[in-house]
């Protein structure tokens, strides 16, 4: 396969209402969609996920344009494809930038898929039919707000409720939750909030029963979260340190975590994340498929990706309604008793809405190879 032309576009999509994490607050969601085409015409279609202020990494929508357009995509000039695999040989001279690389690694995937006429899902050799999902809710400012969103998420059928916590708003938040939902699969996300200063503080949310806390130090650390692991009984899941499959190994090696969260972008695409799931398989560490508030395409890639076998908890692939008066895929991602349905369309399994895409498309370049 020979990719010969790509398309980019910068879109900017108004969610239904702000997420609020121990970072910030966003609702208005700038993002960039990559096209490809292959020597036979076939397209494929990939999301990134940067967002547009440096928080969750370095990484920003316009730095990831930069990187795409000057380095990344003139690297498959020329080059032929004979797997997904390859990309990731192709861009190892690039440092990072890991979203942006996600971003047309994805796109290739859906193409290479669509050539040969299969769904993503086999293309990556997933097994599963249908996947579980939960929900994560961001901060909000009213603790009966929340509960309602809680309330709204199970009669959904969500079989794991994430929330976010923070110095400040933790403890009370997680008491009344539980006072609120005694029994409900509940886990926090602190996004890097703590350090090995509030131990302390750590060791009280054991109490809560909860399946996991989601990185709860600093976002480049493994040798932290293993003592503070030592000291707590609730399992500590590593986001933002995992990069990469060697990252995987070593963070279990320490005994740093019993859980990792897997997002394609943070990791550089499908194939990374394919090795890292493959490492934590064999050492019997759980994975789940983490979200980045993605429109259609972004929670396409999620949903193949979480079919493979050892995604055995809950994601945060939640349904498109859940975030967007309308999303831009068709049809878009349905939620059913907490589950969604594995598409078995080849490629993503989703048809790009292009009108919908038109109406949120605020910057495009067309690039041939």
């Amino acid at each position: 396969m020979i990719i010969q032309e790509v398309f980019i576009r910068k879109l900017e999509m108004m969610m239904k209402q702000p997420f609020s994490t121990s970072f910030g607050t966003m609702q208005n969601r700038k993002f960039i969609l990559i096209e490809v085409i292959d020597d036979l015409g076939n397209r494929g279609w990939g999301e990134g996920v940067a967002f547009s202020i440096p928080w969750y990494t370095e990484e920003t929508t316009e730095t990831s344009m930069h990187i795409l357009v000057d380095f990344l995509i003139p690297l498959l000039k020329g080059q032929t494809i004979e797997h997904p695999d390859d990309v990731s040989k192709i861009f190892s001279s690039i440092r990072k930038n890991n979203m942006a690389k996600a971003a047309i690694e994805c796109a290739v995937w859906d193409c290479w898929a669509k050539r040969r006429g299969i769904t993503l899902t086999q293309a990556l050799g997933g097994e599963k039919e249908s996947i579980d999902v939960g929900i994560s809710i961001g901060l909000q400012q009213d603790f009966d707000v929340l509960a309602e969103r809680i309330d709204q998420s199970l009669t959904t059928g969500y079989k794991r409720i994430k929330v976010k916590i923070k110095p400040g708003n933790d403890l009370s938040l997680l008491s009344q939750i539980r006072e609120r939902f005694p029994t409900i699969p509940l886990m926090a996300d602190a996004n890097s909030a703590y350090t090995l200063k509030d131990i302390d503080l750590l060791k009280r949310l054991d109490q809560f029963d909860l399946m996991m806390i989601e990185q709860p130090l600093a976002a480049d650390d493994i040798v932290d979260h293993a003592t503070l692991q030592k000291k707590i009984r609730t399992p500590i899941c590593l986001d933002e340190s995992i990069l990469s499959a060697e990252d995987a190994r070593k963070a279990i090696q320490l005994g740093s975590c019993g859980v990792i969260n897997v997002k394609i972008g943070r990791v550089g695409g499908l194939t990374e994340a394919k090795r890292i799931h493959d490492v934590c398989q064999k050492a019997g560490v759980p994975v789940w498929c983490g979200g980045m508030l993605e429109a259609g395409i972004g929670r396409a890639h999620n949903i193949a990706l979480t079919t493979l076998p050892n995604f055995t908890l809950p994601g945060d692939t939640a349904g498109s309604s859940s975030y967007w008066q309308r999303d831009i895929i068709t049809p878009e991602v349905f939620v059913t008793d907490g589950t969604i349905m594995v598409p078995q369309s080849v490629g993503i399994g989703y048809e790009v809405d292009l009108k919908e895409l038109d109406r949120h498309t605020i910057e495009r370049k067309q690039i041939r190879l």
